[in-house]
């Protein structure tokens, strides 16, 4: 028998005839799958359409715990638990979500991928976290622009400020370096015209073959939240 997952898992059953794989969400950093997935349509407009949903909240996010060892390798792991046995799944991530899903056509049967919001570096390199942390208990703002915005992001309502940082140490361990070879199925990118987060991901496209690139209108959270990103990845998956 499969162990199960610990992270927590909403499942969406398709309203209409069954029509292609599960899709799995994968949510973006110091958020959760309610609020990138739920709340902005996206269960809906896949289950209408006969899809199977799955929309994982990652560990120390959400009302998932947070693992001891919060690795992309140990993240991934638990996300194929949370998929289960299936012949095929097509995977959406946003964000460090993104930076996830790179690594799941290794571990699952990947169908499509959609890489959204990916930034082609590793972002969390330069955060000095303990004065993130200190922020959370009441210090100073940081004067460092990045560490001040990841101090904002982990404290902001219902973030656990801990197993947020605890999550980005596990997450340094292992900095994303994407490499030629690494994703053999098809792939859609897309970022946002205005997201400083995901500037130069249009150097990770030669690495997937066969992959493309959309712009769509929007910051790192308007790209997210809009209806053209939603639309450019139901239109890739179905």
């Amino acid at each position: 028998m499969t162990p199960p997952t610990s992270l927590a898992v909403r499942r969406f059953s398709p309203t209409g005839r069954p029509a292609g794989p599960p899709v799995l969400l994968l949510h973006g950093f110091a958020s959760d799958g309610a609020t990138d997935w739920v709340s902005t349509g996206w269960p809906v407009a896949l289950t209408s359409a006969g899809r199977e949903v799955l929309v994982p909240d990652l560990p120390g996010h959400g009302s998932s715990p947070a693992l001891p060892d919060s690795t992309p390798k140990s993240i991934t792991g638990e996300l194929t638990l949370a998929v289960g046995d299936v012949s095929e799944v097509d995977v959406v991530g946003y964000s460090l979500g993104a930076r996830l899903a790179w690594e799941l056509p290794a571990l699952l049967p990947v169908r499509r991928l959609v890489l959204a919001g990916l930034s082609p570096h590793e972002p969390f390199g330069a955060v000095d976290l303990d004065a993130a942390l200190a922020f959370a208990a009441g210090g100073r703002l940081p004067a460092d622009p990045l560490t001040a915005a990841i101090a904002r992001m982990i404290t902001a309502p219902g973030r656990d400020p801990v197993a947020l940082v605890r999550c980005i140490e596990g997450l340094r361990r292992e900095p994303f370096a994407p490499r030629i070879g690494t994703i053999g199925v098809p792939t859609r990118f897309v970022a946002g015209r205005d997201d400083p987060v995901s500037q130069g991901i249009e150097t990770l496209v030669p690495l997937v073959q066969g992959s493309d690139l959309l712009l769509v209108p929007g910051d790192h959270g308007g790209a997210l939240r809009g209806g053209p990103f939603r639309t450019a990845a139901l239109t890739f998956l179905s």
